[in-house]
């Protein structure tokens, strides 16, 4: 038997907004595996997908580069919120999206090694370390334009698409928002479609519901399901009477792809007890 520890508990209880002995047993039942307790309660109560990949815990910023037919869009991490506002910080990051679009790396550490001399000298003025945590090129026959939202430039997405540039923008601020997981039903990894069937059907059928109505009602699901993950089927945020779908076409523009990146999206951050520390301190 899986030893659960009450540190698991409360990751899933923060997850699932769920009751301790509930997730307690979900754990249990699942033996220690996080991902399989969570499905397990999502059956049972019926909640939406998990919280925790929105977890940020991490500082820094987003930047993108733009050159002709290739764009890039980079995550840099720094310790503090205090140098991520630095002047000096988010030059570097210009820096690295910049060196991301011209050179076109293939890993992380490869773009790392293109800018280790100037991630040295920032680090040496700032006294902080830093570092390049992911980014996303685009190469394409098509146009691309950038949206980084507000002064923290925290979230974040690069749009390749055919047509009008500011219909294009207008969409890119729209996945930020929106946070789809892809441009249309078919890009859906089916793993995903199969897994929210899974849960759908376990559902149905805890609900005594006949097998033809339970089939009827994951069917819905599904299809509401695959609307609310895609930019094309998600209503738009500047007039949610109308999906993106539609207001790409009646402005004649198409989203070929699109990246989005949110600052920490994955991170769980250290939480450091000051007062803690100061007692400790105070006793040496």
């Amino acid at each position: 038997m899986a030893d659960i520890t009450a540190k698991m508990v409360a990751d899933l209880r923060a997850a699932t907004g769920l009751g301790m002995m509930e997730c307690k047993k979900a754990l249990v039942e699942a033996e220690g595996n996080m991902e399989k307790a969570e499905e397990i309660l999502r059956i049972k109560s019926g909640n939406k997908a998990s919280k925790l990949a929105g977890r940020q815990a991490a500082e820094g910023v987003l930047a993108f580069a733009i050159d002709g037919n290739t764009g890039a869009l980079v995550e840099v991490n720094c310790e503090t919120d205090f140098v991520a506002k630095d002047a000096g910080f988010v030059g570097f990051a210009n820096f690295v999206a910049k060196t991301a679009a011209e050179k076109k790396p293939a890993t992380v550490e490869e773009l790392s090694e293109l800018v280790e001399a100037e991630r040295k000298a920032i680090i040496a003025k700032l006294g902080e370390n830093m570092s390049v945590r992911r980014f996303h090129v685009i190469e394409t026959a098509d146009k691309l334009v950038a949206y980084i939202h507000g002064s923290l430039a925290t979230e974040g997405a690069l749009v390749e698409f055919k047509g009008d540039e500011d219909v294009a923008r207008k969409v890119g601020m729209h996945i930020v928002a929106s946070k789809p997981q892809c441009v249309s039903e078919d890009q859906v990894n089916p793993a995903l479609v199969e897994k929210e069937r899974h849960i759908y059907t376990e559902q149905a059928i805890a609900s005594g519901k006949p097998a033809e109505i339970a089939a009827k009602m994951v069917d819905g699901r599904i299809k509401k399901y695959l609307a609310e993950v895609t930019l094309n089927g998600q209503p738009f945020v500047m007039n949610p009477d109308q999906t993106v779908a539609q207001y790409l076409k009646e402005n004649n523009c198409e989203v070929v792809s699109f990246v989005r990146y949110k600052v920490g999206d994955g991170i769980e951050k250290a939480v450091v007890d000051y007062a803690a520390e100061v007692a400790a301190a105070a006793k040496v």
